[in-house]
């Protein structure tokens, strides 16, 4: 069912605390971790404790929950100290995306007017 943690997914098991992770920011309703390969000096994932596949997932079903993930983005960034940062979503393989539950990719650390593809 939509939303329910997946047994076969890393991020609801990262979340659900069986997997670890170099956690940042949690709080009930989002966890923050820091990637295992940065592609910037900071490069944080913040994902909904809740699983949907990918991002427009989420907004379709839970338009609140998308925007206070924007919102909890925004203050993974502040705790990190960045003034400028990109915040990226993959939704699709097509697109990069590689595990299909919701996140947002905070990036940050560095000049951010390169292309990152």
């Amino acid at each position: 069912m939509a939303g329910e943690p997946q047994p076969d997914c890393l991020f609801c098991k990262i979340a659900a605390g069986e997997i670890p992770a170099t956690v940042v920011r949690k709080t009930e309703r989002f966890l923050a971790f820091r990637d295992i390969a940065p592609k910037a000096p900071v490069h944080v994932l913040v994902i909904p404790h809740v699983h949907y596949p990918n991002a427009a997932a989420l907004a379709a079903a839970e338009p609140a929950l998308a925007g206070e993930l924007l919102a909890e983005a925004g203050a993974v960034a502040r705790d990190e100290g960045l003034d400028d940062y990109r915040l990226i979503f993959n939704t699709g393989a097509g697109a990069g995306q590689t595990i299909f539950h919701a996140h947002v990719h905070v990036l940050g650390g560095k000049s951010m007017t390169e292309r990152m593809v």
